[in-house]
Parts: structure tokens; C-alpha cells; sequence
């Protein structure tokens, strides 16, 4: 009986070693926190950083913090994007403009990101910052003349973006420089969102010239490990693509469908944003409803649930329901509105103020209301 006793203590030792040993090599990174934006039009919804820095430029990080950051923070797809022409620590890292991306190519493609090649060229503004992604060789853009350096990347079928493009007041606009790399198709998008910053102009270029909308974080410093907040949160290019592949996400980078995540705001195109916003929101049938016979009128309660992770604040534009209508992320929002009493049925005009389809213009949205 004792030996019996004994032989099972011993293999419930054995059991727990082994579940700690097994449990110990499941937990190889912090966990992962989703963003659990919709897939929409029949693409997946990526969301995605193409702009951030390690040390092997003026980055204050490791190239492994980067990619262990974006797994945390819920990205599908990354790319480190170290300065070609400013290297302030290049006594003490290699001068290889490939190198931060080899590092942890093998990582982000363990932590299920997608990882292309990137470099940022970094020239006076004018002409400023452009990014190029999909790189096969990074050290082809150290030339000395800025476009000889952009021909570099689009002759290895990079998609290239501006970055900030208001990031100096003084020398804000399109100057030739740009005409000239946008009419030899050597431009592709522009950073309508970098860091915190949104800008009106880019934005409106973007529409004008058919450019990819993009946003980045920019990122230099290591990224403080907080939850995303709907008013704090790195700024993204939610992308719709095919499939989660490097093609199909270079396809659609192409094809200008991306939208934009900045500061609680949504920035895009207008046929996007609808789709998305309709992913979004879920508005239920009134669940109660009150008649009052003296004012010949009705009082209906329903649920608005927003599944995003993006509070959305509406105004009215028509003349049925509240004024302004707040929707918090990852909430379900208790609505009460009056109506007339012979109402079977409302029509409910809203401008969504932090979508925006141009600068300073907010996404209509209509809704109909059926009343019991």
C-alpha cells in the first residue's frame, strides 16, 4: 500500500515537472493583445506599421524589440525602416543597411508577422523622408542624389511612400522634386497619419493623385507596455488584403485600399470606410417602447454595440434622434429616443465626425428604425 502511495506521488511530480516544462516553452512572448478589426468586402483586415527605427539608425531599440512590440500590440505585418544617410551609432552597430532586418527576419516570421524589407531615405525638405518597402537589397539606395536613390528602390519594385510630410511648417508643399517622382511613378502613398500627427494636406493629396493613404508610428523609443486606449494607441495602416501573405499584402498597398487608425480617427477612402463602419456597428430593434397619449408621442429603447476597438462620436444631420450619439469602443451603447406615436418606423441621418472621407469632412451614415 505504501509503495502504491509512494508511486503515485511520484508520477504526480513527473506530470507537474513536465507541464511546467511544456507550459514554459508555450509562453515564448508577452501576450498577444487583438485589435479585432472586422474583415470586410472579402479581404482580411491587417493591421500594420510600415515606419519604426532600431538602433542601426536613431533608434533607441534592439531590432527583436520591435517585432516582440508589434506581436504584443496585435500587428499582422511590419517593417523596420532604419535611415540610409543618418546613422548617429554607427561607432557601435554595423553600417549594413540590411542588417536590422536580417536580424529578426526568422523571429517576426515565428511570431506570425509579416516582415518586409524596408529603408527610409532621408534627404533635406524639400524633398524630405520617403520609405521604401519590399527591398531586396537595402544598400542599392545609398546614392548621392535623392532621385537616383528613389529609381534605386522602384527599380526593385518597392512601394514607396512619403513620410510627414508637414513635419517642417516652413517648408510644407508639393515642390517639383515631388511632381517629378510622382509623374515617374516612383511615389505610391503618403503618410496621411505619423505618430499623433494628422495632415489635412496629405490627406487631400492622396485623393487628388490617387495615392495610398498610410499611417505609421514612427516609432524611436521602446514602447511603454500599456493597453491601447481609444484616444491612445500606435498609430496603423489597417490594410485589405487577400490573404495574409507578403504578396497579397504588396497587392493591396497598390491597390490604395488601406485605412487609416490615428488618434481615434479613422482616415480613408469613402466606399472603405462604409464598409468598415457597417462591420462595426450593430443597431438591435427597440426592445421597449412607451406611448404617451397627452403629447402623441412614443418612447423607444434599443442597443447600439460597436465590436471596434475606435469610439465613434455622431452627430445628427437629420431631424429624428438624440443630437450627438457616442458609441465607445468595445461597448454596447442603450440609445432612447421620442418619436411620434403613429410612427412604425424612423429614419436616422448621422455624420460620423471622427471618420473622416476628406479633411474636415465627417462619413454620412443613414439607419431605419423599426418600431414595435
Amino acid at each position: 500500500m505504501r509503495k502504491s502511495t509512494s508511486r503515485v506521488s511520484s508520477m504526480t511530480i513527473i506530470l507537474s515537472l513536465l507541464l511546467i516544462c511544456v507550459t514554459s516553452n508555450l509562453s515564448l512572448a508577452d501576450p498577444k493583445r487583438p485589435l479585432n478589426f472586422p474583415d470586410i468586402l472579402g479581404y482580411k483586415t491587417l493591421a500594420c506599421d510600415f515606419h519604426m527605427h532600431t538602433v542601426f539608425s536613431d533608434g533607441e531599440v534592439w531590432p527583436t524589440v520591435r517585432v516582440k512590440e508589434a506581436w504584443r500590440d496585435g500587428l499582422d505585418a511590419i517593417a523596420i525602416t532604419d535611415h540610409i544617410e543618418y546613422q548617429p551609432h554607427k561607432e557601435d552597430v554595423s553600417t549594413n543597411h540590411n542588417r536590422a532586418h536580417d536580424i529578426v527576419a526568422s523571429l517576426a516570421r515565428e511570431m506570425n508577422l509579416l516582415f518586409p524589407r524596408g529603408s527610409e531615405i532621408t534627404r533635406g525638405t524639400p524633398p524630405g523622408h520617403f520609405n521604401g518597402i519590399f527591398l531586396k537589397d537595402s544598400a542599392l539606395l545609398e546614392t548621392d542624389k535623392f532621385l537616383d536613390a528613389m529609381k534605386a528602390a522602384s527599380d526593385q519594385n518597392a512601394f514607396i511612400f512619403w513620410n510627414h510630410p508637414d513635419w517642417k511648417p516652413k517648408a510644407m508643399g508639393w515642390f517639383e522634386a515631388h511632381t517629378t517622382v510622382f509623374e515617374n511613378g516612383w511615389l505610391h502613398g503618403i503618410e496621411v497619419a505619423n505618430g499623433g500627427g494628422y495632415s489635412e494636406n496629405a490627406h487631400r493629396w492622396c485623393l487628388e493623385k490617387n495615392l495610398t493613404m498610410m499611417g505609421n508610428s514612427d516609432i524611436h523609443a521602446p514602447e511603454s507596455d500599456q493597453p491601447y486606449t481609444p484616444d491612445q494607441h500606435r498609430t496603423l495602416t489597417l490594410v485589405l488584403a487577400k490573404d495574409k501573405t507578403m504578396p497579397a499584402l504588396r497587392e493591396a498597398l497598390f491597390a490604395r485600399r488601406t485605412i487609416v487608425w490615428c488618434k481615434d480617427q479613422l482616415i480613408g477612402r469613402k466606399p472603405l470606410l462604409e464598409a468598415l463602419l457597417q462591420a462595426c456597428i450593430k443597431v438591435e430593434e427597440p426592445h421597449l417602447r412607451r406611448d404617451n397619449k397627452e403629447k402623441e408621442t412614443s418612447t423607444v429603447w434599443f442597443e447600439v454595440a460597436n465590436t471596434s476597438p475606435v469610439t465613434f462620436e455622431l452627430k445628427r444631420t437629420g431631424r429624428m434622434g438624440p443630437t450627438q450619439v457616442t458609441l465607445p469602443a468595445r461597448t454596447v451603447t442603450l440609445v432612447r429616443m421620442t418619436v411620434p406615436m403613429e410612427a412604425y418606423s424612423v429614419d436616422m441621418a448621422y455624420t460620423v465626425s471622427n471618420v473622416l472621407v476628406a479633411p474636415g469632412e465627417g462619413l454620412p451614415v443613414q439607419a431605419v428604425i423599426t418600431l414595435k
